[in-house]
């Protein structure tokens, strides 16, 4: 995270509820499995996600799961660079599940904080696929300022449009998310920033599981 914005964001995260493992969660589709689900980051790459900055929990109950952040901030304004502005992170998540199951992402939670002066805006974008397959369409939110709170969008997909992973394979489950700030409408003394990151856990994404029983096999 920049230092000029750290401390504010550290608030930020105090200010925002929950914590790094994420709690039982609406079900979707058929009842999940009761047997262990590990989910390991494979690879990370964007400017928003040095290698070591997002780690991944499964919830208790196999419903969900979250990848938490530790260094995804864009801003934009006074003390500025222009690359600044645009932070980019696709994460490829190793899922292992139990035999007989299969799953596809019915809901997406993505959260943070956000600092925007007077005719500054801000931008997040999310999209996800599985390794080898078209990916989702990418879906936008914007913020206008003046904001400085915590910020809350909710991707869900319809029941009959889910993406499945293949049945018997493992295949990389992919996560690209993107955030923007545009401060040229705003006064170019202020600093505008919108983060999707966390210094104590508190601040994560969340992605909720639609279970779904493979047919057996003869």
């Amino acid at each position: 995270m920049l230092s000029t914005l750290s401390a504010g964001a550290a608030v930020a995260s105090l200010l925002l509820a929950g914590s790094a493992s994420p709690t039982a969660t609406a079900r979707f589709g058929d009842d999940p499995p009761t047997g262990k689900i590990t989910i390991t980051v494979a690879t990370v790459n964007g400017s928003g996600c040095r290698p070591g900055s997002a780690a991944v929990a499964i919830a208790p109950d196999n419903t969900a799961f979250t990848v938490t952040y530790s260094e995804y901030l864009a801003q934009a304004g006074s003390g500025s660079k222009p690359t600044d502005s645009r932070k980019n992170c696709q994460i490829a998540l190793n899922v292992h599940v139990p035999q007989g199951f299969t799953y596809a992402i019915a809901r997406a939670d993505y959260r943070g904080y956000a600092s925007l002066a007077p005719g500054a805006r801000g931008l997040e974008t999310a999209g996800y696929y599985f390794q080898g397959q078209q990916q989702t369409a990418r879906k936008s939110h914007t913020f206008s300022g003046p904001y400085d709170a915590n910020w809350q969008t909710a991707d869900e997909t319809d029941i009959d449009a889910l993406v499945y992973a293949p049945c018997g394979e493992e295949r990389y489950f992919n996560i690209n998310t993107e955030m923007r700030v545009d401060a040229k409408s705003a006064d170019p003394k202020s600093t505008s920033y919108m983060a999707m990151d966390s210094t104590d856990g508190s601040i994560n994404t969340l992605y909720h599981f639609a279970w779904k029983q493979c047919p057996e096999r003869r």
